[in-house]
């Protein structure tokens, strides 16, 4: 029997790889922390990071109680039967009053915090609530846009296995989100066959290893690659038989034409030579695979420069083959395109369902019918997290209901009507949805590791509870499923699909009354998983091959109950898919690639160089990750065992022109306000170039460390389809103070 000194499986949840680990506690507190070598896609790899998680789970501003707030603006404690009846009476009127659709849930896709949003969907359902958004929004909603135009889907590379690898806008070493992203870099860097491209502002470590480093100016990507995929298509690098399978090729040709090569090169200060000299070994390679992120995701023409990425590795050839790329296929699909749909005031495209996060205050604060009256949010802090602070926490302020989940008094909590404490994801059964291996695609879902915190509850039980208060379901709807569950898991999912599923309102209500009665049934650390029961129906209901292939094979009800118990015996993640190269395709209904995009084409056809403006002569980078940055989740700055300020990085050639020293402070301004700041003079970054940290700024007691970069940017400054921010090239002024 397990005891509190035994190592115990679960995952990191500081990036979105979620590396296995093992854990050895002492009390409540995680003591111990190493790789899990049984984790069949980390494979023992770990980074320094999840060494210091028990900042997160031990953290002194751990929430224990249901808070309400006080007419004079403090905080009551209340009972959590009180807190969910007095929620759910105030959601309920006003969805009755103004429409569910004034109702905005935040939350989901957090990093390995994936189920309460499953669980989510049926409050929303009760509530009719119709608009929600997460980080993704933040990010990936425009590389989702020009995947699901051209390919139908999302894909990823494959990096362990490619000659030429790209990292585009991305620091993999501090950053990972590849599998064993160290490791992978290493061998790449350093096989004499293989070439490792990174293309970044900064010399990065990632960069350091690098056989091309593209040290352009930044927020010019899109210049560099308008330059990349015209010399491609110019001098015929093209794959014609993969091509033969495509549309729009000939509108390319036309469109990169007139293209001058060497201008949009000299906008981003690279050396030509090096330039070609690069697209010559993408284009000459037997493989190449190419990862974009932030960098470029959150910069000047973001979705601009995720189409003219794709088309880079699309018009080679690279879809499909050992060491290109792969399409993703997990139990769900969270990431789409645009189906038509628009936020209800600004009009702004929904993207993969999601309503752009730059718009969410301008959506609650107009004076519309149809704004944004009331807000759930869980495991999120976009009081802090999203563009323009100042007016994220008027529009926060201005709800009739805001209601808060969250394991900490978070800046978010602190304007709520209502916070919710919940259980830590190391007191719950949690998973993760970023499922992107390939050929052997692992689902990992890691039991809870020790008793919730008293006082807190899982999301799981705070969405049943919230159901049932509305209303919802009734004890005869639960009846057949409770007698069905004691009988086993065959016995359950048959009376599941033949009561659930013909249902529309319990089918609505599916993820809450697998909890309530499936989870009883499950072992007690594993009980907020059962919704993965029906996730697995649904995912095999069609047939799946690639997890036919892994063993979960026969009729679409026995082969999700294999797939659902195996999840539940494998403690460290089980390989749900055996996928194969020549499965791979286009997942267009027609199976065609798609490679026009006339919105993007326009767009590229418009750019305008950048011009050097005297008044905001730098570029700001407002969120970078170092070593000891991640999410917000950790609030305790002593997990920081350097950089504990979140210094502002400079070059030795500004930081001479200003007077400025190493360790020394200065104020730095954007249009949306300004920041003393500690100086970190390093030759790392371009002259005019600076960057802060990520996820610093956060309070703790009666201070805070370091500057929350949000505080410096603007909701205006986003992409023009997407909506996503453009925190990566912030037009800033950077002043020294005396004595500083």
């Amino acid at each position: 029997m397990s005891t509190s000194f035994d190592w115990k499986p679960t995952a990191c949840i500081l990036c979105e790889c979620n590396c296995g680990i093992q854990v050895k506690l002492e009390g409540r507190r995680i003591a111990r922390i190493k790789g899990d070598k049984a984790h069949p896609g980390s494979r023992g790899y770990v980074c320094e990071k999840p060494a210091r998680l028990d900042h997160y789970q031990s953290g002194p501003q751990r929430l224990s109680t249901p808070l309400r707030r006080r007419e004079d603006g403090g905080f009551e404690e209340v009972s959590w039967e009180q807190a969910i009846a007095e929620i759910a009476e105030k959601m309920a009127a006003i969805r009755d009053t103004h429409g569910g659709d004034t109702i905005f849930y935040y939350g989901g896709a957090g990093q390995g915090n994936h189920l309460p949003s499953a669980y989510a969907s049926a409050t929303r359902r009760v509530l009719n609530s119709r608009y929600k958004s997460n980080a993704l929004a933040q990010e990936k909603t425009g590389e989702f846009y020009v995947s699901d135009k051209l390919i139908g889907t999302q894909t990823r590379g494959d990096f362990e296995h490619c000659e030429v690898g790209m990292f585009l806008g991305k620091n993999p070493w501090q950053s990972h989100s590849i599998a064993r992203a160290r490791v992978v870099l290493k061998e790449l860097s350093k096989d004499p066959a293989r070439t490792l491209i990174v293309v970044d502002p900064r010399r990065t470590r990632s960069a350091e290893l690098a056989d091309i480093h593209l040290q352009l100016r930044p927020g010019t990507d899109a210049w560099l690659l308008r330059a990349m995929v015209a010399l491609v298509l110019r001098e015929d690098r093209l794959d014609h038989a993969f091509l033969e399978n495509s549309t729009g090729l000939e509108v390319l040709r036309a469109a990169f034409q007139d293209v001058d090569v060497s201008a949009d090169v000299a906008v981003t200060g690279l050396n030509e030579g090096l330039v070609r000299r690069t697209v010559d070994r993408i284009a000459g390679a037997s493989s190449f695979a190419c990862f974009e992120d932030l960098g470029v995701q959150m910069n000047r023409h973001s979705t601009l420069v995720s189409y003219l990425n794709k088309l880079l590795w699309l018009l080679t050839g690279n879809l499909g083959k050992p060491g290109g790329h792969a399409t993703m296929d997990g139990l769900i699909n969270f990431a789409s395109g645009h189906k038509g749909t628009f936020s209800p005031v600004v009009g702004a495209p929904i993207i993969s369902g999601l309503v752009p996060c730059n718009v969410i205050a301008d959506e609650v604060l107009a004076d519309h019918p149809k704004r944004y009256r009331a807000m759930f949010i869980e495991a999120v802090n976009p009081a802090h997290s999203l563009a323009d602070s100042p007016r994220i926490r008027e529009a926060l302020r201005a709800l009739e209901c805001l209601v808060v989940v969250d394991v900490a008094m978070t800046e978010t909590a602190q304007l709520a009507h209502y916070v919710l404490p919940a259980s830590s994801q190391y007191e719950k059964a949690e998973c993760t949805f970023f499922n992107f291996e390939f050929p052997h695609n692992v689902f990992h879902l890691r039991r809870r590791v020790m008793e919730p915190l008293p006082g807190t509850l899982s999301e799981a039980e705070i969405h049943t509870r919230l159901c049932e208060a509305l209303g919802a379901y009734t004890e005869e709807d639960l009846a057949p499923l409770h007698a069905a569950a004691a009988q086993g898991l065959p016995a359950y999912g048959m009376a599941f699909a033949m009561t659930v599923f013909p249902n529309p309102r319990l089918r609505n209500l599916a993820s809450v009354l697998l909890y309530r009665t499936l989870g009883p049934y499950l072992p007690e650390d594993a009980r907020e998983g059962a919704v993965l029961f029906g996730l697995a129906a649904r995912a095999l209901m069609s047939g799946n091959p690639a997890m036919a292939a892994a063993g979960f094979d026969g009729d679409p009800l026995s082969a999700s109950v294999k797939l659902f118990q195996a999840i539940l015996d494998s403690p460290s993640g089980v390989v749900m898919q055996h996928r194969r190269w020549e499965d791979v395709r286009v997942a267009h209904t027609d199976g065609v690639l798609r490679l026009e995009i006339p919105e993007l084409l326009a767009e590229m056809a418009a750019m305008e160089a950048p011009q050097p403006d005297p008044d905001w002569p730098f570029t700001l980078s407002a969120g970078e990750r170092r070593a000891f940055t991640a999410n917000t989740i950790i609030r305790d700055p002593a997990w920081r065992r350097r950089d504990a300020e979140g210094a502002l990085r400079v070059s030795p050639q500004d930081a001479a022109r200003l007077g400025l020293e190493d360790g020394g402070r200065a104020r730095l301004s954007t249009h949306r306000g300004s920041a003393e700041v500690v100086v970190a003079v390093t030759d790392t970054m371009r002259a005019g170039h600076i960057s802060l940290p990520n996820g610093l700024g956060l309070a703790y007691g009666d201070s805070v460390a370091g500057v929350p970069p949000n505080e410096l940017t603007s909701t205006e400054h986003r992409d023009p389809i997407a909506g996503t921010p453009w925190h990566k090239c912030v037009p800033a002024r950077l002043e020294g103070l005396a004595g500083g």
